[in-house]
């Protein structure tokens, strides 16, 4: 019950994040806030209702946040064209066939191997945008650091089960929400001060 209900922490967040946006919202702010939103119900429904189609619907709302938000950066942070951004989307693929195998071979890593690589690839964009971006990459580093918090969260839950019958997994929800939230307020204050400088170009 403690995993199910805790999933209302990714709504809340979506509804605060809605009322911070102005009009008109930065470019893709709004289609995030929803996929966070879809977040918490679809993994509200799979932890009450557990069945392949809510565990489609928990995962396939993650993938589609990280896609989006990935493009997001790719597009109106990097200054990509929409087929370059696209075509970042599609080397996406092999990136996490690779690194989630590594992970995968990593004791310490493999229960979660399917989502260390996602706080990787935002250290890896953190990294690149560092001198172009000192403030963005600062606050994509924050996410990520909130992240693997999260992942251990979760990787530690059934090992510690025994000792703490409540587990770690709440914990996952409750940081995700918080970090997902966090990286939608970071990309939204980008694409307002790009808009504002873009603004202030055209005189």
């Amino acid at each position: 019950p403690v995993n199910a209900a805790t999933n209302l922490a990714f709504i809340f967040v979506a509804a605060l994040l809605a009322t911070r946006m102005e009009r008109p919202c930065p470019p893709l702010c709004l289609a995030l806030v929803v996929i966070l939103a879809a977040i918490g119900v679809g993994s509200g429904l799979f932890h009450t209702f557990a069945n392949p189609v809510t565990a489609l619907l928990d995962v396939g709302a993650i993938a589609a946040f990280v896609l989006l938000y990935v493009y997001a950066v790719n597009r109106h942070v990097l200054g990509w064209s929409r087929t370059n951004a696209f075509l970042g989307l599609a080397a996406l693929v092999p990136y996490f066939a690779v690194a989630g195998a590594i992970f995968a071979m990593l004791p310490a890593f493999a229960i979660s191997a399917g989502y260390w690589p996602v706080a990787l690839l935002i250290a890896f964009y953190a990294l690149g945008l560092r001198r172009r971006r000192p403030e963005f990459a600062r606050g994509l580093a924050i996410g990520a650091g909130i992240l693997c918090v999260s992942i251990a969260a979760r990787s530690l839950d059934m090992i510690l089960c025994d000792a703490l019958p409540l587990g770690t997994h709440f914990l996952w929800h409750l940081l995700n929400a918080a970090m997902l939230g966090w990286m939608i307020e970071v990309y939204r204050r980008e694409a307002a001060s790009e808009r504002l400088a873009a603004a202030r170009a055209r005189g």
